[in-house]
């Protein structure tokens, strides 16, 4: 009997942690759904700092190659994988809008070498290139160093920083404009819930230091962000306004009653 409940626990586990799994790799892509419905339904890119793709795309090419060095777990690997994909659909809908929006016809290349315009090039394949660039610069300097233990730590380390400071080109970016117009609070909030979720697995799974820390960065800039956006408080206000109007008129109209 003891032996059935224990394959029962056993089972139910498996099954949680793969769950728990499939969410890790998948879930980090969800909270840009909404932004990308957004950007199509607008037509308009100003609300979303494309600098995010670059800092996402950066350090997840970076945790692909610190995994090379010091195997954690697949599930980790998959969702870097995952979130380059997702990356590069985020670049190729906002070229194409702003393709569309362009009224200038200079456009700016990546073979221009022009620092003023680095990640505001005009066409997907610059973003490619660079990313193609970037990768074999990466691979070349590993295969150096694969072997030195001081340097994995520190290109894990450089994964999970970058990727620690994915909010930041967002909340610079709002601050900047001095608006959140454009920007999915969906997104936002689906950020937070993701690192609050992977920061938690981090801890349980006792993955390498990197990544918890990594994710308590994260949850703290995503704070930032929402803090940015005053919608909500107006919300809270607008129902108060509403709330102390119906008192108002409920009591009138008990005293015109009474009178």
């Amino acid at each position: 009997m003891d032996s059935e409940l224990e394959e029962d626990v056993e089972s139910s586990w498996t099954v949680l942690s793969w769950l728990a799994s499939c969410v890790m790799v998948f879930g980090g892509a969800v909270p840009y759904i909404p932004q990308y419905q957004e950007i199509q339904r607008t037509g308009n890119t100003e609300g979303f700092s494309t600098r995010v793709c670059l800092v996402l795309l950066i350090a997840n090419i970076l945790r692909i190659f610190f995994w090379i060095g010091k195997q954690f777990e697949l599930t980790l690997l998959l969702q870097s994988v995952v979130m380059i994909l997702t990356m590069l659909a985020m670049l190729h809908l906002c070229c194409a809008i702003q393709s569309t929006n362009r009224v200038s016809t200079k456009q700016h290349r990546i073979t221009d070498l022009d620092l003023r315009y680095f990640w505001s090039w005009s066409a997907f394949e610059d973003y490619l290139l660079f990313c193609f660039g970037f990768t074999l610069l990466c691979a070349f300097v590993t295969l150096l160093f694969l072997d030195w233990a001081l340097f994995v730590e520190t290109l894990g380390s450089l994964a999970l920083m970058s990727e620690a400071m994915l909010g930041l080109p967002q909340l610079l970016q709002n601050y900047t404009n001095r608006s959140t117009r454009g920007m999915s609070i969906k997104m936002v909030l689906l950020w937070t819930a993701g690192d609050i979720f992977k920061t938690t697995y981090f801890v349980i799974n006792e993955s390498p230091m990197q990544f918890w820390l990594c994710g308590a960065i994260q949850i703290l800039i995503d704070v930032f962000i929402l803090l940015q956006d005053p919608m909500p408080l107006k919300q809270v206000k607008k129902n108060k306004s509403v709330t102390k109007h119906h008192r108002d008129r409920t009591s009138t109209s008990w005293n015109l009653e009474k009178e």
